[in-house]
C-alpha cells in the first residue's frame, strides 16, 4: 500500500480542485518554512482542514477517505434542530451507501455504471485496482465541520493572544505556535473534550499535573495564563527531544516517546515519510493529522479576512492579579471587591464549582484575577487588614528543618521562591538546617497546620538503599501505616528522592486531599459574548454530538517521552529501573537476565543500555503493561509533591556527577533522563550539555475550610 499511497498522492495533487494547482495563487501563510515546512505532498491534507475550518460548519461535515484527504465523497448537511441520534443515523446511511459503491466497483464492474458510481470512481486515479477500491471501503470517515467554531475562536482569541504570544517569546518559542489553540479548543478556555482534556490547550489531567495544580478546588488547565506557560514548557521539551517542529507538534498529540520511536523506526525525521508510512496501534487519525491541521489553522489565523471577511477580535484581558494572603469565600471576595461573583468567575476560570457554590473557599496564595478598575495594592492591604481583624497568627520567621528546600518553604507560605530568597538576601538559594528565614508580610496566615506536636508537612526523603521497613522504624510508624498515608500499595515501590509523609496518622489525614474526581464542568457558566458562543463544555454535551462527529484532538495523555516498548525481544533501560524490576515484570530471576546479557553479579545496569529479555513466563504485552504501570505510579507520586517550573541548559562542570547534580537540583534521575533521552548517562564527561528541569514543591495539601454562611 505504500507504493499505491505515493501514487495516489501524486494524482490527488494534480486532480484535486483544492490541491496544489488551486492553491498556486494562494500564497501560504508567512511562516518560517525552515521551522514549519509545508511540503507539497501534504497540500491536499492542509486544504482539507482549511475547508473544514472555514467552509463547512458544525451543521454538516465531509465523508472522506481517512488516509488520502483529497478524496471527499460527499458534503453532508444537517437540518436545523436535528437530534444527535438522527445526525448519526444520517452519517451511517451515507457511509453504507459509499461502502456498497466501493465494493461494487471493487468487484470489477465497469459496464453500465450509474452516474453516481462514475463520480465515485473518478475520485481515484485511472490506475486504481479493484483491491484498492475494496480497501477504500474500510477507510470511510466522517469529519464534522468547524467553520462556525473557528470563526468564534478568531473573535475570542483577541482576549488571550497577546499573552500567548508574549509567553512564547519569553520562552524562546516561534510565534507561529500561538495558532495552536485554534486546533485544540477554538481559543475557549472552558472547552472540555469527551476524553477529559480541558482548557485552552486541552491538557489531559495526567499531563497537566506536571506543571499545573489540578484538584477538586482548582484546575489550572482552565487558567489561560498558567496553562499557556505549561504548554510552552511542554512544547519546548518536545522540541529539545525531537529536533524539529513538525515532530514536536505531532508529539503534542501523540507524545514525545511515540514520535521518537517513529523517527527511529522510519530512520528519518521527514514529516511526510512519517505521516504517510509510520504504523502504530496508537498513531491514529488525530495524531497523523495534527501537523497538517495546525498548518491550516495557522494560515487562517494569519489571514482571517481571506476566509471569513472582516473579523473584529475581542479586546485583550486587562485584569490585575492579587495573591490572596488568606483563604476567603467567593462571597467575601465579591463583597470586598465591590463586584459580583459572576464577574470574578469569568476572570478566574480555574476555580471550580465547589468554590462558587460556597462549599469551599478560594485557597490562600491563589493568584486572583480582579477587574482592571481594582487597585491591587489597596485590595491586598484590605485583605491583610481583614485577616488581622479575625486574629489569625502572623508568622515573622521560619526555622529551616532537615530536608527542607527553599521551594517547599516558599510554596507552603504562599510565596514565590525568588521573593523569599530576595527577602533574605540569598544569592544561590542554598539553605541549612537550623537557619532562621524572615517571612515577608504577604505570608500572613499561610502557616503549616499542626495537630498536637506533629506537623502535617513532615517529610522523609528516600535515600539510596532505603527500605520501607527501615523508614517506618525510624519515624515510629508501622509499615502498614506508612503505606496507607502515602497511598502506596506495593511496599517495593520506593525510589531515590521520593518524598514520604511521615507525620502521625491523625495529622497526615488532614494533609492528604481526597482523590481528584472529574468535576462536572457543565455546571460552569458559559462565556457570554456578543460575538461568540463557546464549544461544548461538558463530556456529556461533547458525547451527544455522536461518534466520529467531534474531532477529539487533545494533548498527549502522557508527557513521559521514555520508550518502554519491546523491540526484537529487547528493551532500553530507563531511569529508576533495576535488573530486579525487569526480573519481576518478566516473572524470571535476576540471575537469568544476568546470564542472558552477560552481566556480572553486582555490576550496575546503566540507563540507556539495551538488554535482552526472557518471555518464557509472560508475553511482551503483559511485560509492557507492568513496566508502564510502575513508571506511572512512580511519576504520579512525584508530581503529587512537585511540579516543573521551567528548564535550563547547562554543561556538566568539573567535580559534578549525575549523583551530585540530581541531589542538588532535587530532580530524580528518571526525570533528568526524560529531558535528556539521547544522553549516555554512563559516559557523561565534563562539558556534556544537559537540559535540566527546574522543579518546585507543591504547597502542602492542607484542606481549605468550607465557606460558612451559605450563599444564595
Amino acid at each position: 500500500m505504500r507504493q499505491h499511497g505515493r501514487r495516489w498522492i501524486r494524482w490527488l495533487m494534480v486532480l484535486s480542485a483544492e490541491g496544489v494547482l488551486a492553491c498556486a495563487f494562494c500564497r501560504p501563510v508567512a511562516a518560517d518554512p525552515a521551522q514549519f515546512p509545508r511540503p507539497p505532498q501534504l497540500e491536499p491534507d492542509v486544504q482539507f482542514w482549511q475547508r473544514i475550518y472555514s467552509k463547512v460548519t458544525t451543521q454538516g461535515g465531509l465523508l472522506h477517505d481517512d488516509r488520502f484527504l483529497g478524496i471527499v465523497y460527499e458534503e453532508l448537511g444537517f437540518p436545523s434542530g436535528m437530534a444527535s441520534r438522527d445526525r448519526v443515523a444520517m452519517v451511517n446511511a451515507a457511509r453504507d451507501k459509499y461502502d456498497k459503491a466501493l465494493r461494487r466497483l471493487g468487484s470489477g464492474v465497469r459496464d453500465d455504471l450509474s452516474a453516481e458510481d462514475r463520480r465515485v470512481l473518478a475520485l481515484f486515479p485511472p490506475t486504481v485496482t479493484d483491491a484498492e477500491l475494496v480497501d477504500a471501503a474500510d477507510h470511510l470517515r466522517f469529519q464534522l465541520g468547524q467553520a462556525d467554531r473557528f470563526r468564534e475562536g478568531l473573535l475570542r482569541s483577541g482576549t488571550w493572544e497577546r499573552h500567548v504570544q508574549e509567553t512564547l517569546r519569553r520562552e524562546g518559542l516561534p510565534p507561529e505556535l500561538s495558532a495552536l489553540p485554534h486546533v485544540e479548543s477554538s481559543f475557549n478556555p472552558r472547552a472540555y473534550s469527551k476524553v477529559g482534556a480541558a482548557g485552552l490547550w486541552q491538557f489531559m489531567r495526567s499531563t497537566g499535573k506536571r506543571w499545573l495544580r489540578v484538584d477538586t478546588v482548582v484546575d489550572e488547565r482552565m487558567d489561560p495564563y498558567k496553562s499557556t506557560l505549561a504548554a510552552a514548557q511542554f512544547l519546548n521539551i518536545n522540541y529539545a527531544i525531537l529536533g524539529s517542529w513538525p515532530l514536536a507538534l505531532t508529539a503534542y498529540n501523540h507524545g514525545a516517546g511515540g514520535m521518537r520511536r517513529a523517527k527511529e523506526q522510519m530512520g528519518t525525521d521527514d514529516i511526510v515519510t512519517i505521516l504517510r508510512n509510520y504504523q502504530s496501534r496508537t498513531f491514529g487519525f488525530a495524531s497523523r493529522n495534527f501537523y497538517v491541521s495546525f498548518l491550516a489553522a495557522l494560515e487562517i489565523d494569519r489571514n482571517p479576512e481571506r476566509f471569513f471577511g472582516r473579523i473584529e477580535r475581542s479586546p485583550a484581558d486587562t485584569s490585575h492579579i492579587v495573591r490572596l494572603p488568606v483563604s476567603l469565600s467567593a462571597q467575601a471576595l465579591a463583597k470586598t471587591l465591590g463586584t459580583d461573583r459572576e464577574t470574578l468567575r469569568n476572570l478566574n476560570l480555574s476555580l471550580l464549582e465547589p468554590v462558587w457554590s460556597g462549599r469551599r473557599t478560594v485557597p490562600r496564595g491563589f493568584e486572583l484575577h480582579v477587574p482592571a478598575a481594582t487597585d491591587p495594592q489597596r485590595l491586598a492591604n484590605r485583605l491583610g487588614a481583614d485577616e488581622r481583624e479575625v486574629g489569625s497568627g502572623r508568622p515573622l520567621s521560619y526555622t529551616v528543618r532537615k530536608d527542607d528546600t527553599l521551594d517547599r518553604i516558599a510554596t507552603t507560605y504562599g510565596l514565590r521562591t525568588a521573593e523569599l530568597a530576595e527577602f533574605n538576601g540569598l544569592v544561590d538559594r542554598r539553605i541549612r538546617s537550623g537557619t532562621t528565614l524572615k517571612l515577608p508580610p504577604v505570608a500572613v496566615a499561610a502557616v503549616p497546620v499542626q495537630t498536637g506536636d506533629a506537623v502535617v508537612a513532615d517529610i522523609y526523603v528516600v535515600r539510596f538503599g532505603d527500605s520501607l521497613t527501615e523508614i517506618a522504624r525510624r519515624v515510629g510508624l508501622s509499615d502498614k501505616a506508612l503505606l496507607a498515608q502515602n497511598g502506596i500499595k506495593d511496599p517495593n515501590f520506593l525510589y531515590e528522592g521520593q518524598k514520604l509523609k511521615v507525620g502521625h496518622m491523625d495529622a497526615v489525614v488532614a494533609l492528604v486531599p481526597a482523590p481528584a474526581s472529574d468535576v462536572p464542568v457543565d455546571a460552569l457558566p458559559s462565556i457570554e459574548s456578543a460575538h461568540a458562543k463557546p464549544q461544548p463544555t461538558s463530556r456529556e454535551e461533547a458525547a451527544a454530538m455522536g461518534p466520529g462527529l467531534v474531532p477529539g484532538i487533545e494533548s498527549a495523555a502522557s508527557a513521559d517521552p521514555s520508550d518502554y516498548s519491546v523491540t526484537d525481544g529487547a528493551a532500553v533501560v530507563q531511569g529508576a529501573e533495576t535488573l530486579g524490576h525487569f526480573a519481576e515484570w518478566l516473572g524470571v530471576t535476576p540471575a537469568r537476565l544476568r546470564e542472558l546479557n552477560k552481566i556480572a553479579l553486582g555490576a550496575p545496569l546503566p540507563i540507556g543500555r539495551r538488554i535482552r529479555l526472557d518471555f518464557g513466563a509472560v508475553d511482551p504485552a503483559a511485560f509492557y503493561e507492568r513496566r508502564v504501570r510502575f513508571h506511572q505510579q512512580m511519576q504520579d507520586e512525584f508530581f503529587r509533591h512537585y511540579r516543573i517550573a521551567g528548564q535550563e541548559k547547562r554543561r556538566l562542570q568539573p567535580g559534578e556527577s549525575l549523583w551530585s547534580l540530581t541531589k542538588r537540583s532535587a530532580v530524580p534521575v528518571w526525570l533528568l533522563r526524560q529531558y535528556n533521552p539521547s544522553v549516555d548517562f554512563a559516559a557523561m564527561r565534563i562539558g556534556t550539555e544537559l537540559v535540566l528541569p527546574r522543579v518546585e514543591a507543591v504547597p502542602a495539601a492542607v484542606p481549605e475550610p468550607a465557606a460558612t454562611g451559605g450563599e444564595k
